[in-house]
């Protein structure tokens, strides 16, 4: 059990040891009030439970029988019989073992579904965070066309443009407005999906900021510790041992079954008691039962291997694009740094020195390498948070 707990923790290592402010407090509220993790705890209780259920002796067995005797001198007969059946004793030890086996099984499945649960959440919240940032980044465009269209209606009044450059700051304008209703249009539907997360209540998520998610320095340590404390792979695990036990567990069945008890019979002038006890031929019940657990085994053994390969290649991969992400996410930073052209570019429309459309043309350039920017900025955020929590 400390090992789950330990496992638990770790599924939202991402949320409390990387997340930061709007982010780190939206997620843990999701988590306070997710109805659906409620439904799916109290579907692991249930499952503890049934775990539980059917592992104890089979019920007692009490016969009473009156029997009226014909001739009538013959006089009438009483029954009664008392009798416990059991298995051989060690297959209610199995049967133990099995159960907290499948009652830890059914906490590392809750486990596994909380993690996923709150992967989507963040999910969301990353999303959220960068259509914020494009909102941010589009108003300020927005701004510009705003400026722009201005500029050129009052210089068509002058007559110092014409009408076909008029309008196309007009329809530079107005795609920057479909771009900021679309972007606002996202944003809603977010904060939609957030609330559903959220168990029907609102939440408040502002921030322009991803939370910080440092990479582990080696692949291969990381994911040392990873692998033994996934919660897929401790369940497929936790499977195989079941199927193990299940073997022995069989076996047991396989032995004779015992039972024991009290009888008595009393007729006329004449009482007869005492014990009874009485022992199973297993011949016919178990056959090829012991032969389907070791079967079970063998498929578990390769459910286990299966997992173990696809966990690594999956993480290996996500390792990999995380850490090419954040290289392009830099190489884009540096790139803007040094050749953001914006203020360069309106001197020289305001001198005279470039016409609209080459204004325009280079403008689109530089939107849409921070675009770019944006989108690598949130791909990596995405695949660091998906690394961390399967992690």
């Amino acid at each position: 059990m400390k090992t789950i707990f330990t496992t638990i923790a770790l599924c939202v290592a991402f949320l409390s040891a990387s997340a930061q402010g709007e982010v780190e407090a939206a997620l843990r509220e999701i988590e306070a009030n997710s109805v659906t993790l409620r439904a799916l705890r109290a579907r692991a209780e249930a499952r503890k439970l049934d775990a539980r259920t059917g592992i104890y002796l089979a019920n007692p067995e009490v016969e009473y029988s009156y029997l009226w005797g014909s001739p009538a001198p013959v006089g009438n007969r009483t029954d009664v019989s008392l009798r416990q059946t059991f298995d051989f004793p060690t297959a209610y030890a199995y049967r133990s073992r099995i159960a907290g086996m499948e009652g830890n099984n059914a906490e590392l499945e809750y486990c596994a579904e909380r993690r996923a649960l709150l992967l989507e959440a963040a999910q969301a919240c990353i999303a959220l965070v960068y259509y914020n940032a494009l909102a941010r980044e589009c108003q300020a465009r927005l701004r510009s066309a705003e400026q722009l269209a201005e500029m050129y209606r009052a210089r068509l009044e002058k007559g110092d443009a014409n009408a076909l450059e008029r309008n196309k700051a007009q329809l530079n304008l107005l795609a920057a407005q479909r771009e900021a209703a679309r972007i606002a249009t996202e944003q809603a539907a977010l904060r939609l999906d957030l609330r559903r997360l959220n168990g029907g209540k609102e939440l408040a998520l502002t921030t322009c900021d991803y939370p910080d998610a440092p990479l582990p320095g080696s692949f291969e340590e990381w994911y040392a510790q990873a692998e033994s404390l996934n919660p897929d792979l401790r369940r497929i695990a936790g499977l195989l041992d079941v199927s193990r036990q299940q073997v022995k567990l069989s076996a047991a069945l396989g032995l004779p079954k015992l039972s024991a008890g009290y009888a008595s019979e009393k007729v006329v002038g004449e009482w007869f008691q005492g014990v009874s006890v009485g022992v199973s031929i297993p011949l016919w019940e178990n056959k090829n039962r012991v032969k389907l657990a070791k079967a079970q085994v063998r498929a578990s053994e390769a459910a286990l291997s299966d997992a173990g390969v696809q966990l690594r290649n999956k993480l290996q991969s996500l390792y990999r694009r995380t850490l090419d992400l954040q290289l392009t996410a830099e190489a884009y930073k540096t790139t803007l740094a040094a050749c953001n052209n914006e203020p360069l570019l309106k001197k020289a429309l305001a001198a005279g020195e470039i016409s609209l459309m080459t204004y325009l043309q280079e403008m689109a350039y530089l939107y849409d390498a921070v675009s770019s920017l944006m989108a690598a900025e949130r791909d990596l955020a995405l695949a660091a948070a998906e690394l961390l929590i399967n992690g």
